[in-house]
């Protein structure tokens, strides 16, 4: 799927430089490649001195604006300790990268479990989305409008819970009726403010979540985009146009509560969609028909048994990674191996 950011930001920030420990690279062997982006690439790391496996975020700075990267770091430092969210442990910085050490989350992401169920289940999908709702509840609630919630962004740990991850397009700051107006998403979970080009705000989260719960019982987007580059931009504007203006098919194998809970998230305008009412919010979601049977107190405190377990191997689970990464060699370079200049460490 392809991701789009317009937002130009041109400043930079200054990184104090004062070791934090002496934690650095040659503290860790890396075993894997885990996924790979324009940010970069991720590999899956073991800390020498205790043999705990992290997923190592490898971020070029020529390549990314150095506030952003101070963003990310800051909302993934308040993650650490959420259940559903990956957190920071350390930071590691050299002349030319950063390296954010962040949890290993084993059990692959939700786009690679799809393919093998095709559908999910409604149980699953009202366990992946109660917990994809309270992790959204936390991030608004920290100021966070994360902006890019889709399959390949929801891990599952080894005990089958939900672990939102990929902080690069989140804005922070942002207070509880303020607005933004950056053009930034994957195309086929842009909410519809975001395509008219309007101002908009926690709102286009919930539509992603309608978007990913719809992905999950039928097994594509409410509105596809082709892959094929044949005339790939008529079809983007045909695409765009239809989400505008085409209101969404609901298959009639799913219930009537699954039914209404997709209607209410996918509402074209953010102002009647569900869980946007400015004094209700989230409760209209908690008490929709939909989670009557989920204890949110329970899954609050990570206690609801998940539906899934995913399948984890002797390899370090990296069977529920895509094999064009994981086969890839690991490479570092030789720069990044030895000069580090600053490190930040949180939970190591």
């Amino acid at each position: 799927m392809q991701e789009i950011d317009d937002e130009n930001e041109t400043n930079t920030s200054e990184e104090n430089g004062r070791p934090l420990c002496s934690s650095a690279l040659k503290d860790f062997d890396f075993l894997r490649v885990l996924g790979r982006g324009s940010y970069g690439k991720v590999l899956l790391a073991r800390r020498k001195t205790t043999d705990h496996l992290y997923a190592m975020k490898v971020v070029r700075k020529e390549d990314e604006n150095l506030i952003r990267l101070q963003v990310e770091k800051q909302i993934l430092e308040k993650s650490l300790n959420h259940p559903y969210l990956v957190g920071l442990h350390s930071c590691i910085e050299t002349p030319t990268r950063f390296f954010f050490i962040l949890d290993y989350i084993s059990g692959g992401d939700l786009t690679y479990h799809l393919q093998q169920f095709r559908i999910f289940p409604e149980a699953h999908v009202r366990f992946y989305s109660g917990e994809i709702s309270l992790a959204i509840k936390f991030l608004h609630e920290h100021e966070i409008l994360h902006r890019d919630l889709k399959l390949e962004n929801l891990l599952l740990d080894a005990d089958g819970h939900i672990k939102i991850t990929d902080y690069d397009l989140c804005k922070a700051g942002l207070k509880a009726g303020e607005k933004t107006n950056t053009f930034c998403g994957t195309l086929s979970y842009l909410a519809p403010e975001i395509i008219r080009g309007k101002s908009y705000g926690f709102s286009v989260d919930w539509w992603n979540l309608g978007t990913v719960m719809f992905e999950m019982m039928v097994g594509e987007p409410p509105y596809p985009f082709a892959d094929s580059p044949k005339n790939s931009d008529l079809n983007t504007y045909k695409v765009l146009q239809s989400m505008l203006e085409r209101e969404v098919h609901l298959p009639h194998h799913l219930s009537v509560e699954a039914r209404s809970i997709l209607k209410g998230l996918l509402k074209k305008e953010p102002e009647v969609r569900l869980g946007c009412h400015p004094q209700r919010g989230f409760i209209d979601i908690e008490e929709h028909p939909f989670f009557n049977n989920l204890d949110w107190n329970m899954m609050e405190k990570k206690q609801v048994p998940p539906p899934f377990k995913p399948s984890i191997g002797t390899e370090f689970g990296i069977e529920n990674f895509d094999p064009e990464f994981t086969n890839e060699p690991v490479q570092l370079t030789p720069d990044d191996s030895y000069f580090v200049n600053s490190v930040d460490e949180f939970g190591l």
